[in-house]
């Protein structure tokens, strides 16, 4: 089941993060280039450090230059974001190649890698919910009213996990096909944003 080798990757980026906390801090990714885990920990590491980004533009004390400086590089995430996305799902896209699609075979409403993209998500929400509920400096209704909230979520990692492998089997045996769409941002193409394309003027 392909949500076993993913989610614990996730966790492996997060905790690996964590060790220095540092938005700075270089990616040390320890899989093989040629690999899916390679992309799997890489995607969720643009994902952990991007939470920590959007933790840190919320301050409401941050200087306004460094909020716009951060803005644009949670902008320059989201990019990375979506093109990792898109890497994956083409892993997907060649590894079923050569399935026969059935007639009568449907197509699911987002691609294995978006779904896996939450599952990313997911993993972050999950270690950030687990370190409130066991915050040792919290009242005991914060870290209750925590635990109830990780408990959902780890809920959601069970069926969120299954739809994934359900997904891949259908596209495995010909009853669901893969149809993937570039994203195609248009807010940090200068040909796109009229705000970028005017100011070229």
């Amino acid at each position: 089941m392909f949500s076993k080798i993913a989610f614990p990757i996730f966790e492996q980026s997060i905790n690996d993060y964590h060790q220095y906390d540092n938005v700075d801090q270089p990616i040390n990714n320890p899989f093989r280039k040629d690999k899916i885990e390679h992309l799997l920990y890489a995607k969720n590491w643009i994902d952990t450090v991007q939470w920590h980004l959007e933790d840190i533009i919320r301050n409401p004390e941050i200087n306004p230059v460094e909020a716009l400086a951060l803005k644009r590089r949670i902008d320059a995430s989201n990019q990375e974001r979506t093109d990792m996305v898109e890497y994956i799902d083409s892993y997907f896209l060649q590894l079923y190649s050569n399935v026969t699609v059935k007639d009568g075979a449907k197509i699911n409403s987002e691609s294995p890698a978006w779904a896996l993209d939450r599952l990313s998500i997911l993993a972050l929400k999950i270690f950030h919910m687990n370190e409130e509920a066991t915050r040792e400096d919290a009242t005991p209704e914060h870290r209750a009213k925590c635990n109830e909230k990780l408990n959902v979520l780890l809920e959601q990692k069970k069926d969120l996990s299954t739809a994934i492998d359900d997904l891949l089997t259908d596209i495995e045996n010909g009853d669901k096909f893969m149809k993937v769409y570039k994203q195609m941002k248009m807010y940090n193409d200068e040909e796109l944003n009229p705000v970028l394309y005017q100011n070229k003027k």
